[in-house]
């Protein structure tokens, strides 16, 4: 008996179900072939219940991989690591970028190689560009500015017997001076001395076509994000003539060029700290201005004059390092220091161990 002889028989709708089971799946196919009309019934619902079993059987499997992947995943191993993973990728975010203030976006820094430039060297435009540190050079404090009011002001204004930070940008540029202001706002943030308070800041444009509105918009913007009692009276956004802006950059070693593919500045990236007197006293060079760095510079330059006991302690064990622009331990400053605090320390025994002594014998004195 073959398939065609059985399919004729019996209900129609069983039928139906019987075929769309069997056509489906030859291995019953030919179980059916050697059944018998009567028998139709009975392998009709056998089909449907193996269909059935082998779906529940699916499902099941299915549900148990989901359970086990929701245990796997709510072990505390796999949390942890998901934890570090995500505050990973936060760490390895940009640095500098803060909360409402200008972020990067410039082909000649960021934006892959310019037409012409082999692989292995800088574009023609940065080899012209540079950082020279002058420490101990005298600034132009007789040079004439506009601050961001439009008034004219002198340099020597801002150095009344504090340190300044000074920094000099361009405030349209898209990239590289964005990361210097924000390096700089994100240093002040996180040390206790307040800009206008222990120090001044001082920010020059050297493009000289700029004008104090673009200083004015700039300050706002960086005053807000600095967040602290006396910022706009102690962070200063000046702009500048030729002569004048020459006169600076030269003093203090700083040297850009005009790129005409670009139709950018090309400069390098770093702060000055000066002194009082307006002499400089250090250099920090790129974009990420450490703290602790920054803090120990403006005490140095203060003669001690601001900071606290500590702060002192700190200049004695970390040194200045000019090849780097960073401050680093003293080796034997150190041991030195070392060496004094264990010998008062073991002075301080020896007196606590012969009071103790004095004690003892008082008391067997009196006992006797």
């Amino acid at each position: 008996m073959n398939y065609q002889s059985i399919s004729g028989r019996g209900d129609s709708q069983t039928r139906r179900r019987g075929e769309n089971i069997i056509v489906h799946d030859w291995s019953l196919l030919r179980v059916t072939e050697s059944l018998c009309p009567s028998d139709w019934s009975a392998s009709v619902l056998a089909c449907n219940q193996r269909a059935a079993r082998i779906e529940k059987s699916k499902r099941g499997r299915l549900r148990s991989s989901v359970r086990c992947a929701v245990r796997v995943a709510a072990s505390p191993a796999l949390r942890v690591a998901l934890t570090c993973s995500l505050l990973l990728s936060a760490y390895c975010l940009p640095a500098r970028a803060q909360p409402g203030v200008p972020q990067p976006n410039s082909p000649l820094y960021g934006g892959g190689l310019n037409q012409g430039q082999t692989a292995t060297g800088l574009p023609p435009a940065l080899k012209k560009v540079g950082i020279d540190q002058r420490l101990n050079e005298q600034l132009p404090l007789d040079a004439v500015f506009k601050d961001e009011h439009g008034s004219e002001v002198r340099l020597g204004q801002f150095f009344n017997g504090k340190p300044v930070v000074l920094s000099l940008v361009y405030y349209t540029c898209p990239m590289l001076c964005n990361q210097v202001l924000n390096g700089m706002l994100g240093s002040f943030r996180q040390m206790s001395f307040n800009a206008g308070e222990q120090f001044e800041v001082v920010t020059v444009s050297f493009d000289t076509k700029e004008t104090p509105q673009l200083a004015a918009a700039k300050k706002q913007t960086y005053i807000a994000g600095y967040n602290r009692p006396n910022a706009a009276a102690g962070w200063h956004f000046l702009t500048g003539d030729d002569a004048n802006v020459k006169r600076l950059t030269e003093a203090v070693g700083f040297r850009y060029t005009w790129d005409e593919q670009t139709r950018q500045f090309a400069h390098a990236s770093g702060i000055m700290i000066a002194t009082p007197e307006g002499k400089l006293a250090r250099y920090f060079y790129g974009i990420d201005y450490p703290p602790k760095d920054l803090r120990l510079a403006l005490v140095e330059a203060s003669a001690n004059k601001i900071g606290t006991p500590v702060d002192a302690l700190m200049l004695y064990c970390y040194h200045y390092d000019p090849s780097t622009g960073k401050y680093g331990v003293v080796i034997m400053n150190v041991i030195r220091l070392a060496g004094v605090i264990t010998i008062i320390l073991i002075a301080g025994l020896l007196l606590l161990l012969r009071r103790i002594g004095r004690r003892r014998m008082i008391v067997s004195q009196a006992q006797a």
